[in-house]
C-alpha cells in the first residue's frame, strides 16, 4: 500500500470487526501484520500493459438475451463465493465452465454481476434433495456464487453432473445458474450439453442453452472446458 501501511490497515480492520461484538469474527490477541515479501517490480510494468491492450472478445452469433429456463426446486441462497464448485476429490469427470456476461443495450461486458451456480453431483443427487436429511447450515456442496470481473469474465471448476429421475423420466445433465445484477434482469436459465441422449426428451431444454465442451489434455490427465456466455436485457 502506498499512502498507508499494512499496521495501520490492520488497525482498522480490528476496529471494524470489533464492532460485530459476540458471534462475529475476531482476530486472536497478540496478532502481527503479515509482513511484505517485496514488491512486483518489473513485473508491474508488466501488468500495465496488459490492463492498457486487454479487450473482452464480443460474443459470436445471434445477438440475443439468454433464454430463461426453470429454478427447480433445490436452489439455495447463500452458497459460498468460490471457483470450485465440487468438495474436494469429488467423484465424477472434472469440467471447467467459463464465459462472460453482456448487456444487451450497449453490447459490452458486465462487471459486478452475481452468478448462483448449482447442480446435482455425478450420480445425479443434489445436497438437500432427501428431506429426511437435509445439509447441516452452512453446508454447501456442488454449489457456489461467482462474480464477474471488469471485463464481464467469470469460470468455475466441477465435475459433469450425472442425470436424475424427475417423475418416469431423466432429465439431461445440467448446470443451474441465478444470475443477478443491478439494472439488469434477473435471469434464471439452465447449462446443457450437447450429445445427451435425454436431450430430445426433455420438456424444458432450449436448444440455445447447450454447449459443447471441449477435451484438454495436460501432463496429469484430461478434462473439459466448455463456454457459457450469458447476455442480459436491461431493465425497463
Amino acid at each position: 500500500m502506498a499512502a498507508h501501511t499494512r499496521r495501520d490497515f490492520l488497525r482498522r480492520a480490528t476496529t471494524g470487526l470489533a464492532v460485530l461484538g459476540a458471534g462475529g469474527l475476531t482476530l486472536p490477541a497478540g496478532a502481527q501484520p503479515t509482513p511484505a515479501s517485496g514488491d512486483l517490480g518489473d513485473y508491474a510494468e508488466f501488468l500495465k500493459g496488459e490492463a492498457t491492450t486487454t479487450t473482452a472478445p464480443a460474443p459470436t452469433g445471434k445477438w440475443a438475451a439468454t433464454e430463461d429456463n426453470i429454478l427447480g426446486p433445490y436452489h439455495r441462497e447463500g452458497a459460498p463465493f468460490r471457483a470450485k464448485v465440487t468438495p474436494p476429490l469429488e467423484p465424477g469427470d472434472t469440467l471447467v465452465v467459463n464465459g462472460r456476461v453482456w448487456a444487451l443495450d450497449t453490447r459490452k461486458p458486465i462487471a459486478g454481476v452475481v452468478i448462483d451456480i448449482w447442480q446435482a453431483n455425478a450420480k445425479g443427487r443434489y445436497d438437500n434433495d432427501d428431506r429426511r436429511n437435509p445439509p447441516a447450515k452452512g453446508v454447501f456442496k456442488n454449489r457456489c456464487r461467482l462474480i464477474t470481473d471488469e471485463q464481464g469474465y467469470y469460470e468455475y471448476e466441477t465435475i459433469h453432473p450425472g442425470r436424475y429421475l424427475n417423475g418416469r423420466q431423466y432429465r439431461p445433465a445440467h448446470i443451474h445458474y441465478l444470475v443477478r445484477v443491478k439494472g439488469y434482469r434477473q435471469l434464471v436459465t439452465q447449462l446443457y450439453f450437447k450429445g445427451d441422449p435425454m436431450n430430445d426428451k426433455d420438456p424444458f431444454i432450449k436448444p440455445s442453452l447447450i454447449i459443447e465442451p471441449k477435451a484438454v489434455t495436460i501432463e496429469h490427465g484430461t478434462y473439459k472446458v466448455g463456454t457459457f456466455d450469458i447476455v442480459l436485457p436491461p431493465t425497463p
